[in-house]
């Protein structure tokens, strides 16, 4: 159940497990390097969301963004945190994960939907984030528009672009 979990704002403590669940489950090719996590978490605690297993006290899965008046996405928001601008009215996500062994529970929908509520309270108007084919129908179920194909090329793959106004 969800009430296993504690929602929060990352502390900068937790960087290393950030960046163990990142290489867990992103290919090599798409996930960020220790270090750019570690600049991320330092520089945008306040965008970054985790669930936390209150039985082991670790994290579960996290949702992570950067804020931008930018309305594309591009690949340099993935390794970039300057490109933060927190007057920015849009959230370009960088990361969604969760660990296998807490999947197909509703945690990530439960990021996502948590996430929305912050965010929005923090005056943002809309969530952009790019995707595989096979990701599109769960976040169209979780409220993002398809927008077609992504100009993002990151980690050499194809991606779609979706939008969430909040």
């Amino acid at each position: 159940m969800l009430t296993d979990y504690e929602f929060r704002q990352i502390n900068i403590s937790e960087s290393e497990q950030a960046s163990a669940i990142e290489h867990v489950c992103f290919p090599p090719n798409e996930a960020d390097g220790p270090e750019v996590m570690d600049r991320r978490i330092k520089a945008l605690s306040h965008l970054f969301f985790v669930a936390i297993d209150r039985k082991t006290g670790k994290l579960a899965g996290y949702i992570n963004g950067i804020s931008t008046n930018e309305g594309k996405f591009r690949d340099e928001f993935f390794t970039n945190e300057t490109l933060n601008n927190d007057a920015g009215v849009n959230i370009m996500l960088v990361g969604i994960a969760v660990l296998p062994q807490y999947q197909h529970k509703g945690l990530a929908e439960e990021l996502v939907r948590r996430y929305k509520e912050l965010m929005k309270a923090a005056g943002k108007k809309r969530l952009i984030l790019t995707c595989h084919d096979t990701k599109v129908p769960m976040y169209s179920k979780w409220g993002f528009a398809d927008l077609g194909m992504a100009d993002s090329t990151w980690g050499g793959d194809v991606w779609h672009e979706m939008c969430c106004e909040l």
